[in-house]
């Protein structure tokens, strides 16, 4: 790990939302490709925010499931199934530039091995974006890159 840096372990093939993205949308992408969030960037590649499961499910907390009373076996919805329904659109609606995060954690491409998994650890963060002196976008590490440079020599 000794001369490892930043750049020799981050996946350089990113996946990236934009602010304009609909939630739905990048929900689909977490999704199909089994990730839990990815950078925003603007359309010069500046990394501009992360959008991650947890942000949607914050706001997902928000849509109140109708409460129901089982009897004889079947369901009586005591409350207005729509009004879930309803909800669940207007989050859907929403877009990633409301919902993402903007205390971002960046690494740059030259930062070594243990300084990045250190800043990881102690921010908390599942993945941190890779950029270069300008704030673009160059690679992204998540903990799986961690672990399979730790172990995969």
């Amino acid at each position: 790990m000794k001369n490892k840096t930043a750049k020799d372990i981050m996946t350089m093939d990113v996946i990236v939302a934009n602010r304009s993205d609909s939630i739905a949308d990048v929900a689909q992408l977490l999704i199909k490709e089994k990730i839990g969030g990815v950078p925003v960037v603007s359309e010069d590649r500046e990394v501009v925010g992360i959008i991650s499961e947890t942000d949607i499910m914050k706001k997902e907390k928000y849509v109140e499931a109708p409460q129901v009373l089982n009897l004889l076996q079947g369901l009586i919805f005591l409350s207005d199934f729509k009004q879930m329904e309803e909800d669940m659109k207007r989050v859907a609606a929403y877009k990633v530039e409301e919902l993402m995060s903007t205390d971002i954690i960046t690494v740059h491409e030259n930062d070594t091995f243990d300084d990045v998994a250190n800043v990881m650890i102690k921010k908390s963060v599942n993945r941190v974006p890779v950029v270069d002196n300008d704030n673009k976008l160059k690679g992204i590490i998540c903990r799986y890159d961690i672990i399979r440079a730790m172990y995969n020599e």
